[in-house]
């Protein structure tokens, strides 16, 4: 019997979204679209996960955030909101103040069924997220229209590292 797959969206967070800011995704709005078109595919099957600051950074978190202390806000600050379209959905939301998003949290809601992934950042939550999963022998297929990096530069490396996984992960251009 083959198991219905988990959307997992990645970081679909306000601080990602804003242009203006210092961890902006520039291709963060295609990359939402890309999401929502898969919402409807995948829907009740959807897990949305967010990034936040820890309550107390440790180890190499602590100069991390010293370069980073914007971030170092709770995460109920509304940095860390997800972006509309995303907030509010009765859709469980995995939160974690690491970059990989793949975990207990996560395994709790997926199991061992294959995953379908887009979000942001391709190069950093996207990628960290990705290959513990598949490093756990889940299936996993990165949606690239679907995903946006730091740059378009970034953006490619990053799927370019992931399809080195095959077949453990494959990278599609797009899902209808």
């Amino acid at each position: 019997m083959t198991q219905t797959p988990w959307l997992v969206l990645i970081d679909l967070q306000r601080i990602f979204a804003d242009p203006a800011g210092p961890w902006a995704a520039p291709r963060f709005e295609a990359a939402a679209a890309g999401c929502a078109r898969l919402v409807e595919r995948f829907a009740p099957n959807v897990v949305l996960t967010r990034f936040v600051a820890p309550a107390e950074p440790r180890g190499a978190w602590v100069p991390y955030y010293e370069q980073f202390p914007f971030a170092l806000v709770p995460d109920a600050d509304p940095l860390y909101d997800l972006v509309d379209g995303f907030a509010g959905t009765d859709f469980p939301v995995v939160t974690r103040p690491t970059f990989g998003k793949w975990g207990p949290e996560l395994a709790a809601v997926t199991g061992d069924a294959p995953l379908v992934v887009g979000g942001v950042s391709t190069d950093c939550c996207v990628l960290s997220t990705v290959l513990p999963a598949a490093d756990d022998g889940i299936a996993v297929t990165v949606v690239a229209d679907a995903c946006a990096g730091a740059g378009d530069v970034e953006h490619e490396r990053a799927l370019d590292a992931m399809r080195l996984y095959a077949p453990l992960v494959t990278v599609v251009a797009s899902l209808g």
